[in-house]
């Protein structure tokens, strides 16, 4: 009797310290819009198991795809309450909150992708990071997806500025954006990504922005069959992290989180590159007609619209610009 009731005091420690271990697993709730094998799906999916092997299952990761827990909106909202641990969001959804963070939704900011990329690589990239982890929007800002040039795609084809006239073209819910259209001729419409097939069906929109990924995957090119290329918006889109999750992390942990998210950085570019350009063919053998235009008349009406939001960023504007 005597000896086990000391092989119960000697095992007693072992259950607490199991009890402990269970108690700390941390499982993150991964979320985003697109589907399964979009390329920041890849990344992230790649991130949380990299977090696993590291950690040696004490953080562990399920993925929802292809918005099954809501719209981008939705789901920022509960990432910001820490019922999700991790997302790519949009910066259009983000610049109302973090308004230094419209300086890279500023149109025709960026001269291209590998200009674009240059940037949010460097110091720039890390300060807007910081901007949002430093906010009030509850999130941490850990990296950059790829969201690759948005263009125009439409039901009739847009060949020139004029075409775009009183046409109706969904935007994200950035007043930014919906400027930026108008500036265009257009009417910029705010609706969820989720609503913008039927919206194209029943002709409550005539058209939309985005890239050509986007309008392969959610199956817009069905209605949209001309692709316009203005490459009017070069947009990075943050990876982030529910801070009061962020928050219960060990040191070691979140130095693991930042490691492994700016690899998923480099790794999402390398699967957009690959996905666009298989995109583009797909989309061609389905009968997209991809327009070559001059992109000069879409530049200078959208002038009013950097002036009017790039006001407060002049001076980080010109240190993009500057980024060689």
């Amino acid at each position: 009797m005597n000896f086990k009731r000391k092989l119960l005091i000697a095992a007693l420690p072992v259950a607490f310290c199991l009890a402990g271990l269970a108690q700390a697993a941390t499982t993150l709730k991964i979320a985003e819009i697109h589907p399964a094998g979009y390329p920041t799906v890849v990344a992230m999916e790649n991130l949380g198991k990299k977090l696993e092997e590291a950690t040696n299952g004490e953080i562990t990761y399920r993925m929802f795809s292809g918005g099954v827990l809501g719209s981008e909106k939705e789901v920022i909202e509960q990432t910001q309450i820490g019922a999700v641990q991790l997302t790519r969001v949009s910066l259009g959804s983000v610049g109302p909150v973090v308004p230094d963070t419209n300086v890279f939704n500023m149109p025709f900011v960026f001269r291209d992708v590998e200009h674009m990329r240059k940037v949010i690589d460097g110091e720039i990239g890390q300060e807007i990071l910081d901007k949002i982890t430093d906010s009030e929007f509850n999130m941490v800002g850990l990296a950059w997806m790829d969201g690759g040039s948005r263009s125009i795609y439409t039901k009739k084809p847009v060949r020139r500025i004029e075409d775009l006239k009183g046409m109706k073209i969904r935007v994200m819910g950035n007043p930014l954006f919906i400027d930026t259209l108008n500036a265009m001729g257009a009417n910029g419409i705010a609706m969820d990504t989720g609503e913008i097939f039927s919206a194209l069906q029943t002709g409550v929109v005539d058209g939309a922005e985005n890239n050509p990924p986007t309008l392969l995957e959610h199956n817009h090119y069905q209605s949209a069959k001309y692709y316009t290329q203005t490459h009017h918006l070069i947009l990075p889109e943050p990876l982030m992290m529910s801070k009061t999750t962020w928050e219960q992390l060990t040191p070691e942990q979140q130095e693991l989180v930042k490691k492994f998210a700016k690899e998923a950085q480099l790794e999402e570019r390398q699967l957009w590159d690959e996905k666009s350009a298989a995109s583009v063919e797909k989309l061609k053998a389905a009968g997209v007609e991809f327009i070559e235009v001059d992109t000069k008349p879409f530049y200078d009406a959208t002038a009013p619209v950097r002036e009017k939001y790039g006001a407060p960023y002049a001076e980080l504007i010109q240190r993009i610009e500057a980024v060689k």
